[in-house]
Order: structure tokens, then C-alpha cells, then sequence
């Protein structure tokens, strides 16, 4: 038998395990072996290799030991969790980047405060040091395990493991869960952990099923790197624009209006009106007309769309869905709104392409388990817009509307911070999709070229696309890690036949043309909570709700403070007063804590002088004295520059 390590080939006289050649390597390796790969597939220290193959000894030092090491993490917050609550369900408990979880359906579920009592119970167990033992068993074998167990979730797991598929259970101690690993050797492996939150999650993450509690936690080697991680994580909710937000008056939430439905403060309103401001005046600088369009419509207008077959789910119907004449429902997107502005006359060669650009409030029915502050909700407004062009403008279109996003993502700060996925389809999910196979391998490998013509590095998804086409998905992470799509692009390659639209080509024949989705600063709520945690509240001068905060040194100074808010605010300067009998080193320090970028102090010296003492608000000990003029200036070039 010969085994391939590396580029070193070995020979074996009989099967051996991969404890057993990391050992042969090395005493240090045989210590540090996580797990094994072979053939490519990862398999724990205890496999038997039996025939000629690729072997790799997997260490921490490799990603793939990370996800194994938090796996039995997940096994060990299982058993815990079933020691001090017995009648717990077990569903799933996977690793994934940022640790792992595990999903329970508990007769009275847990509090955060539970997390410490299971924190000791996992102590204990990764104390005993108990051994992760593999056991390949039937189908028959394992529904009779798990249904003794009364585990319903993992019978239902079971029954839908396709025939003649190996079905493995991990024993560790008296505890034993289906699972297909690899895992740790021992439990006593494990260093370092944390349980971090307990949260609700739908079971296989459809809200149609019951709701349950999801454990998270985090585990590491070593302890400086779980401290390092929750120093980290103190300051991540620091950031968090669902507390940071709240706090500085950005946004709010009411139990009587609903979940998911924020409202906007005074500050929160003034930022988004500021980039509206900015992203229509650009779009149209950039060729794009603006529409308004209606919030609701017929059904007849969805099921041309697509939407009442393949969205329906996630829009909010008004009326009786089954009764044609009174069906209608709220927009979840603008987009066949716009084709029927399209089709008011018809369109030459020479008209495009045809740019439409749209401020939409949109509506979604998401589900109450995945809403989260700004960034996921019910009710939202979008940056929206549509390209109608022919085959040969596709390319520079895209690209189009690709640099325009670039720009504004300059503009806020965020360009460095994203990344961007390509999301195709799943031949798999008719459901979901137009099931046209022919048009999604043709329009995906049309995407393919026009990204890597522009040098984009991107990671592909499969089953990520919107039902009617693929898209350039521009990724962003909150401060917990999470990723959520910020711009997107797509191209159509089924609306434009459905609705009818056409132009006259060069040749005088109808032709169907082609249309380009894309929302160029994206869904402005979940923008926001990105500059929030970006910025930690501290915005750039151009996107402040208030630039400067004019302060009186004394009662004598009120009536010159009151003129010069005034002449600030004429200016265009979004200032506002602090008149308070109060010390003026509390009035500066409450301008800091509302992350006001400047704060004018006006004292009876001033006012003889003609100058106002300016302070920096993000900088240390920064007075600079100057004139009015000066300072709207300033904030002029500040709001000219967009840094």
C-alpha cells in the first residue's frame, strides 16, 4: 500500500491509521494531529487507511482542524445541555466560522443566565476527557437509537439520509449523537471556549416550522486567544448599531407598531435624507431618469412578474389572495412597476439604453427570527433602479452601474470593507426559480465573463440568485460577523418577454431587450447601521446630523450664540445651540458623547474678536480659533470632498 504524503510517497506492509502515520512522522505530529485527510475527505485520527491514497495530517495550524475542534465543541454543549435539561430535544449542531451552535427544542426553554450552568456542566465533561468514539450503524440500527431517545429531529435527520449512505453516531461517555464528523480525539482536547448567546431559530430555517433555541459559542487552542476574541466582542457591541443606535437617537422601536418596522429619529431621518439627496442627484448626473411609482398592485401585475409564484411567501398580500379582482398586495420591488413606464410607447435602438432610477419603499414579510435592527426588517427604502438595453450594451451597462457603486461606496467609507459574491441558481429548487436551465447557463456564464473581464475577485453561491436571474451580490459584515448583502446587480433574462417589451433594432424588426437590476447605495436603513458600527456613531462632517454644536461660555454670550446657530444654519450648516446654565466643560463633553464632529465655544473674547473657538471632536485638545466664514467653509469643503 502506498500513501502519498505530501510529495513524499510511503510504503505500508498492512492498513494503518492516521494516529498511527502521524506518530511514524514524527513524536511532535503524533501530539498535534487534529485529524486526518484522505482521498481529500477529512476523517478522524482513528480511520483506518486500507488502500494507496493522499494522506494529510491535519493540525491547528490548518483551517479544517478549526471546524473539527469546534464540532465537538457543539458535541460537548449537547451532552451538557441534556445532563441539567433531560427533556431537551437535539436537533443540529454544526461548526461554522465564527465557532459553533447547536439547536434544542426545550419544554421551558433556557435564559442567557442558564449559560453559566451549562458553561460548568461542559467544563466537567471536557475535564473527564471522554473518548469521541465513531460507530457506523444501519438505518434500521440508528432510527431504533434515536427513537428509543424519543429524538424526533434527529429520526426525521435519518429518514432523510438517501439509501445505501453510511450513517454514523459519535459516542462520548453515555452520551451519544448521528453525527457523519470527524471529531476531536478526546474531549479533553478542547482549551478554551465561551457561550456567548442563546437565540430562536427555526428548524431547518423555515418559519413554517417550530421555533427553536440556538446556543452559540466559541472555543479556541489556546486561552490569550479566547480573552483576545472577547475583548474583541466587548468592543463589537460597543458598535452594535442595534444598542449604539438606539442610544445616540438614530432609530427606535415600538412593541404597538411591530416587529421589524423601526422608526427613524430626527438624526437617524437626517442621515438618510442626506445620501437620498446625494444618490439621486448623481444617478441623475449619471443618466438615470427618477420614477414614482405605486406602493401596491393587482396581482395580475405579480404573476406576469414571476413574484406570485416564486415570491409570494415573502410579500404581504392584501385581500384575498384567491379572489382575482381583489388580490393585490404591497411591492416588494419596483421592478415591473418601471417596465410599464417601458412599455408608454415604443422604444427604438436609439432610445437605449433606458436608465430608470427609483427612491422605493419596499415591503418583505420576514420572518420574526431573522429581523435584527436596521439591517433586517420589514419595511424599507432602496436606492433602486433598472437598465432596459440591448445584448451589446450589457457589458458596459454593468459595468455602469458596477462604478457607480464603487463611487458611493468611497463617498460613505465602506469600499475596503466589502466583498462580493456571484449568486447563481439551483437546477434543483423549481420553486424558487424560472425553470429555464438553457437561459441560467447562458446568462451566468455571461455575468462569469463580464466579471472576470473586470478583474473582480468574487466567490460563487449556489442557490443565492433572485428567481429570475443571477447576481453580483456586494457583501458586507456587521460588527458580529454576520454578512448581509448591501448592492446588488443582477441581469434579467425572463422579464423583459414576460411584460413585452421591445425595441425596434437596426434591421426594423422587433427585438426583446435585456434588463439590468441594481441598487446603487442599496437598502438605505441597512446603510446606515453599517456607518454606525463602522464609525462607532462618529460620522464623517459630511454625514453628521449635526456638524457643530455652538456653546455659550457664559449667560452674557446667549443672544451672540443664538445669531451665530442662526447664520450657520443659513449657510447650510447643520448646527444646533447649547445655552444650558451649565459649566462649559459639561456642554463639550456632552457634544462628545453625541458624537458631534465640532463644537464652537463663544465666549465675551470671541465676540470681541469677530472669532469663534472651534474644537475638534475627534481629536484631543484641539481649539483653533476663526472666523464664521471660515468655519462654513470648512464644512462646505467637508461636504464637497466626502471623505
Amino acid at each position: 500500500m502506498i500513501l502519498t504524503l505530501r510529495d513524499e510517497k510511503k510504503e505500508f506492509d498492512a492498513p494503518v491509521s492516521i494516529e498511527d502515520i502521524a506518530k511514524g512522522i514524527s513524536e511532535g505530529l503524533g501530539r498535534a494531529a487534529i485529524c486526518g485527510m484522505v482521498d481529500g475527505k477529512l476523517v478522524d485520527l482513528s480511520y483506518v487507511v486500507d488502500h494507496d491514497a493522499d494522506v494529510r495530517i491535519i493540525t491547528m495550524h490548518d483551517e479544517e482542524a478549526k471546524r473539527v475542534y469546534n464540532h465537538t465543541c457543539a458535541h460537548v454543549l449537547a451532552q451538557a445541555v441534556k445532563a441539567i435539561f433531560p427533556t431537551a430535544k437535539l436537533a443540529i449542531g454544526p461548526a461554522i466560522e465564527n465557532g459553533f451552535y447547536y439547536d434544542f427544542d426545550f419544554k421551558t426553554a433556557p435564559t442567557a443566565d442558564d449559560l453559566d450552568k451549562i458553561e460548568a456542566e461542559m467544563k466537567k465533561i471536557i475535564k473527564a476527557n471522554l473518548p469521541m468514539k465513531r460507530e457506523e450503524v444501519s438505518r434500521e440500527e440508528a432510527l431504533k437509537l434515536m427513537g428509543g431517545f424519543d429524538e424526533t429531529y434527529k429520526v426525521e435527520l435519518i429518514s432523510d439520509i438517501p439509501e445505501g449512505e453510511a450513517i454514523s453516531l459519535y459516542r462520548q461517555g453515555d452520551f451519544v449523537d448521528l453525527c457523519a464528523g470527524p471529531h476531536l480525539k478526546s474531549t479533553g482536547i478542547i482549551k478554551a471556549f465561551k457561550l456567548i448567546s442563546i437565540t430562536g431559530a427555526y428548524w431547518r430555517g423555515n418559519e413554517k416550522n417550530k421555533m427553536l433555541t440556538r446556543i452559540y459559542g466559541i472555543a479556541f487552542d489556546k486561552k490569550a486567544d479566547l480573552e483576545a476574541y472577547l475583548t474583541k466582542l466587548e468592543e463589537a457591541k460597543k458598535r452594535d448599531h442595534n444598542k449604539l443606535g438606539r442610544e445616540l437617537g438614530y432609530f427606535m422601536t415600538s412593541d404597538i407598531i411591530g416587529q421589524g418596522l423601526p422608526l427613524l429619529m430626527p438624526k437617524g431621518a437626517k442621515i438618510v435624507q442626506i445620501l437620498q439627496r446625494f444618490v439621486e442627484d448623481e444617478e441623475e448626473r449619471r443618466g438615470y431618469m427618477l420614477t414614482k411609482t405605486p406602493y401596491m398592485a393587482k396581482s395580475d401585475l405579480y404573476k406576469i412578474s414571476g413574484h406570485w409564484d416564486h415570491y409570494r411567501d415573502k410579500m404581504f398580500i392584501l385581500g384575498d389572495p384567491d379572489d382575482e379582482q381583489e388580490a393585490m398586495a404591497l411591492r416588494p420591488m419596483t421592478c415591473p412597476f418601471q417596465y410599464q413606464i417601458y412599455n408608454n410607447g415604443l422604444k427604438s435602438y436609439r432610445d437605449l439604453p433606458v436608465r430608470f432610477a427609483e427612491t422605493a419603499t419596499l415591503f418583505r414579510k420576514e420572518a420574526s427570527g431573522e429581523m435584527h435592527g436596521l439591517i433586517r426588517v420589514r419595511q424599507f427604502t432602496l436606492a433602486d433602479g433598472h437598465t432596459i438595453c440591448t445584448a451589446d450594451q450589457i457589458d458596459s451597462e454593468f459595468k455602469r452601474a458596477l462604478e457607480m457603486s464603487y463611487y458611493f461606496l468611497d463617498c460613505v467609507g465602506l469600499r475596503e470593507d466589502v466583498t462580493f459574491r456571484f449568486s447563481k441558481w439551483d437546477p434543483n429548487n423549481t420553486e424558487k426559480y424560472i425553470n429555464d436551465p438553457e437561459a441560467w447557463e447562458a446568462t451566468q456564464n455571461m455575468m462569469r465573463n463580464i466579471l472576470d473581464n473586470l478583474g473582480l475577485k468574487y466567490v460563487e453561491a449556489d442557490d443565492e440568485a433572485a428567481f429570475y436571474g443571477p447576481k453580483l451580490d456586494v457583501q458586507a459584515k456587521n460588527v458580529h460577523g454576520k454578512e448581509d448583502t448591501i448592492i446588488t446587480i443582477q441581469i434579467d433574462f425572463a422579464s423583459a418577454a414576460r411584460f413585452g417589451m421591445t425595441y425596434i433594432d437596426e434591421n426594423g424588426q422587433k427585438a426583446t431587450p435585456y434588463i439590468i437590476h441594481r441598487s446603487s447605495i442599496g437598502c438605505y436603513e441597512r446603510t446606515l447601521a453599517m456607518l454606525i458600527e463602522k464609525y462607532a456613531g462618529a460620522m464623517p462632517v459630511w454625514l453628521s446630523p449635526v456638524q457643530a454644536k455652538v456653546i455659550s461660555l457664559t449667560e452674557r454670550n446667549v443672544d451672540a450664540v443664538k445669531e451665530l446657530t442662526e447664520k450657520l444654519q443659513r449657510a447650510g450648516v447643520r448646527a444646533e445651540m447649547d445655552i444650558r446654565n451649565e459649566k462649559v466643560q459639561r456642554k463639550v463633553r456632552d457634544a462628545q458623547v453625541e458624537k458631534i464632529p465640532y463644537m464652537l465655544v463663544l465666549g465675551d473674547r470671541d465676540i470681541e474678536k469677530g472669532v469663534v473657538s472651534v474644537r475638534d471632536g475627534r481629536a484631543e485638545n484641539s481649539v483653533t480659533e476663526m472666523t464664521a466664514d471660515d468655519f462654513i467653509a470648512l464644512i462646505r469643503k467637508k461636504f464637497d470632498e466626502k471623505k
